[in-house]
């Protein structure tokens, strides 16, 4: 079975010695994700705004490697205060509102204070 590993070009990737995604078979997994506007290399205040920072960085890794958000099929928010969470809500449903994947969210300090919500995400094309 062959490994593809998906990078964004982060240096957080090559510091940290991590990819985007990784495909395996029919299974794409996306690292944990926070809202940096990778283009500007600017983290938003806005808790929703990094969330759609975050899908949007997902979705690419997705695609790259074969797969959309359609495919996925569970993600894992961490937030660092609940209130983050119900900000985030509707650019949630906004990216997955039809998929409905499986969900667990925790609270837990992230590794900047200004990082407010973390995702990861895995996607399943099989039949």
């Amino acid at each position: 079975m062959t490994r593809k590993l998906i990078s964004t070009g982060s240096p957080f990737e090559e510091k940290f010695a991590y990819s985007r995604a990784v495909v395996q078979g029919d299974w794409c997994f996306c690292a944990g994700t926070t809202g940096y506007d990778y283009a500007k290399m600017e983290m938003p205040e806005d808790a929703a705004e990094q969330t759609r920072n975050i899908f949007v960085t997902i979705g690419k890794a997705l695609a790259e490697a074969g797969f959309s958000m359609k495919d996925v099929v569970r993600v894992q928010c961490t937030v660092t205060d609940p209130a983050h969470w119900e900000a985030s809500a509707p650019v949630v449903r906004e990216f997955l509102g039809e998929v409905r994947p499986a969900n667990t969210t925790v609270v837990s300090a992230l590794l900047t204070p200004e990082m407010k919500i973390e995702i990861e995400a895995t996607a399943y094309r099989g039949g």
